[in-house]
């Protein structure tokens, strides 16, 4: 049950306690980091059967099942985890940045006398979180996008290879090539997410920021479902035009895409409207999940400390 007023408080005794039982931005990125582990642990066999059916070229299997199945009987079923550890490191940085800075910046947007955070600040320091995140994308994409196996064939040796690569044949701004598009992908994502959370999470199981409620694991899974789907349907044309964007080479001068607007009408006038959402499907096969475990995890964490800090409150 949430902790309610005592009748002897008055409308300054709520708002101050309000200001004073906010989670810290290092308990909200532990707890991230925490909810990251168990996600990865959660989906890697997914993540391995996925990329083995991509790379089966003679039908060797004939479906996610017959792949799965097939994997566990002959190399063992710890074969469903393998490239666990890169896996979870990544969940595990990427949601501390993303739930840590987020909080930073509520602490900052939230309003001074009462300790509020208007929906207009949450929305903010949502879009501000995914702009941190976004800044860190660089080259992934052009080594992703690289084919076959042999190092000396390739034109991208690593990550620092690459950067130096781009920097020789396009200038410093090669390195942002695509940056606007990721900016505004990350941004609206994070934003459309952290809002739609706690909007879910009012609604459904009233709970409220910071009133030492926590949630049960399966209503967290919930609202984090829902919420995990918000973000996909907002930001698909940013995806596709800053994956179009960062794999484009601008070496030889004969880029397609001038930038984010002109990519966007040129995806439209040449594919059509629904080409702005291409690949919505997988991902959201791989989002929602994803953050409905996540959140069950983060929840937890967060909730425990709330209540914990009121509790000490009252002594």
């Amino acid at each position: 049950m949430a902790t309610t007023v005592s009748e002897g408080g008055g409308a300054g005794d709520e708002r101050g306690r309000r200001k004073g039982r906010t989670t810290p931005p290092h308990v909200r990125a532990l707890a991230g980091s925490l909810g990251g582990v168990v996600e990865a642990c959660c989906l890697q066999p997914i993540d391995v059967i996925k990329t083995r059916l991509q790379l089966d070229r003679t039908g060797t299997y004939r479906g996610i099942v017959h792949c799965g199945a097939t994997a566990a009987r002959t190399e063992g079923i710890r074969a469903l985890w393998k490239g666990l550890t890169p896996f979870a490191t990544h969940l595990t940085l990427k949601y501390a940045l993303r739930m840590g800075s987020n909080a930073l910046l509520q602490s900052a947007f939230k309003d001074p006398a009462t300790g509020d955070l208007s929906n207009h600040g949450r929305v903010a320091a949502g879009f501000g979180a995914g702009v941190l995140e976004a800044l860190l994308i660089v080259v992934k994409i052009r080594l992703q996008q690289q084919k076959g196996l042999r190092p000396e064939l390739l034109k991208y040796k690593g990550p620092v290879h690459c950067a130096r690569m781009i920097i020789r044949e396009e200038g410093i701004l090669g390195l942002w090539a695509g940056a606007a598009p990721t900016v505004m992908r990350n941004g609206t994502n994070q934003a459309a997410m952290f809002t739609a959370k706690n909007a879910f999470d009012v609604v459904l199981w009233k709970k409220h920021e910071g009133d030492g409620k926590v949630l049960r694991p399966w209503q967290s899974m919930i609202s984090g479902f829902l919420a995990g789907t918000a973000g996909p349907i907002c930001t698909g044309p940013f995806d596709v035009v800053k994956t179009r964007l960062m794999a484009q080479g601008r070496s030889g001068g004969d880029a397609k895409y001038k930038g984010m607007v002109h990519a966007i009408r040129t995806i439209f006038a040449e594919e059509g409207l629904l080409a702005l959402w291409k690949g919505l499907l997988p991902r959201l096969m791989r989002i929602p999940p994803g953050q409905a475990i996540m959140w069950a995890v983060a929840d937890q964490v967060t909730g425990l400390y709330e209540k914990s800090y009121l509790h000490r409150a009252h002594l």
